[in-house]
């Protein structure tokens, strides 16, 4: 199988007062690149792997901007599509002591937000790719958006790729006229050969109330029969997906957490170590930096899903330590820090 993936998504501006300075507390701003699909891209390509990355962007200096930094790490952006109005963007307040972090989106009428069906010639782009990685934030953008999306993750079974998804609910972008989280994300789920997403984002898309481990701790012992049930009935939802992974993360204060991930493969569960991490720099992209790493993992270490699991969980702990959206760490630094 081809080792190439492709990723779809769009792309934002991030826009971030200095420091933990509340949004209009300050004049300047922070701005870099970022956005879960884009993430995804530059992790797997610090990794070494080869990567595609697909979206609609602006034509003008901000969209070459963007292709410029996607570029620098290596990412192919020649099926990126140019056009519409402007790039989305996103304002980042960062969290301090016991105040949490704030997001608020504007992404309504970006390049993206306008792209439909069509757009992008798929079987094209598919062609010399193994894995396709999609993510529920592209449904939950507009409808156009979603119906590009479910074009995508069509035209990839039909092409026999491994189809990749991170649940990725956000529950504030979810505003168009007939948008349904549950609805839309259960059926784009159905399509996918791995599935990755954390309590919350499963209990959405599958409607089964989630296990609590609100208090988890670096000694908790977590319930694996309820658990293993818990798998169990998402295999009956999405009898074509072989590897489902559900991360678990416990916000003890804004810059400290603990975090964990078990592994169901095709009917066996694996579980890794909770992580205590104490000095949180920027929580923002851990759940893209465990869905690069592990499908970097599968492809290096096919049929150890321990292991698998064990990188994907230290890469995702390393994230929390460097600043933006992206997780700008190798394997050799991965490898070094695994349980």
């Amino acid at each position: 199988m081809a080792q190439k993936t492709v990723t779809f998504g769009e792309i934002l501006q991030r826009w971030s007062p200095p420091g933990v300075h509340r949004i209009g507390q300050r004049n300047e701003w922070e701005g870099q690149f970022g956005g879960s699909e884009a993430n995804v891209a530059v992790s797997l390509a610090v990794l070494g792997d080869e990567v595609g990355y697909v979206s609609r962007i602006p034509q003008n200096v901000v969209g070459d901007a963007c292709l410029r930094t996607l570029r620098y790490y290596g990412i192919d952006v020649s099926d990126v599509v140019r056009g519409g109005e402007r790039l989305g963007a996103y304002y980042f307040e960062k969290a301090a002591d016991i105040r949490r972090s704030l997001v608020v989106y504007d992404r309504q009428g970006s390049s993206f937000w306008s792209c439909t069906p069509g757009m992008f010639p798929w079987a094209e782009i598919f062609r010399d790719a193994g894995t396709f990685h999609c993510s529920g934030i592209t449904c939950a953008v507009s409808q156009s958006a979603a119906d590009a999306t479910f074009e995508a993750v069509r035209t990839a079974k039909e092409a026999g790729l491994r189809i990749t998804c991170d649940i990725n609910y956000r529950r504030n972008l979810w505003k168009y006229d007939g948008a349904d989280a549950h609805k839309t994300l259960n059926a784009l789920m159905q399509y996918s050969d791995y599935i990755f997403g954390d309590q919350d984002e499963w209990e959405v898309a599958t409607g089964m109330p989630k296990i609590p481990e609100d208090k988890m701790l670096s000694t908790t012992e977590l319930d694996m029969e309820a658990y293993g049930r818990y798998f169990e009935e998402m295999r009956r939802q999405f009898p074509l997906c072989g590897e489902m992974m559900m991360g678990l993360r416990n916000q003890i204060t804004t810059n400290h957490h603990t975090l964990t991930a078990l592994l169901w493969d095709h009917g066996t569960i694996y579980k890794t170590k909770i992580f205590d991490i104490t000095d949180i720099v920027d929580s923002v992209g851990v759940g893209d930096a465990f869905v690069a790493a592990y499908i970097h993992a599968s492809r290096k270490w096919p049929g150890d899903p321990q292991r698998c699991l064990d990188f994907s969980l230290t890469a995702a702990m390393l994230k929390n330590s460097i600043i933006g959206d992206c997780n700008l760490v190798t394997e050799e630094e991965i490898l070094s820090q695994m349980p």
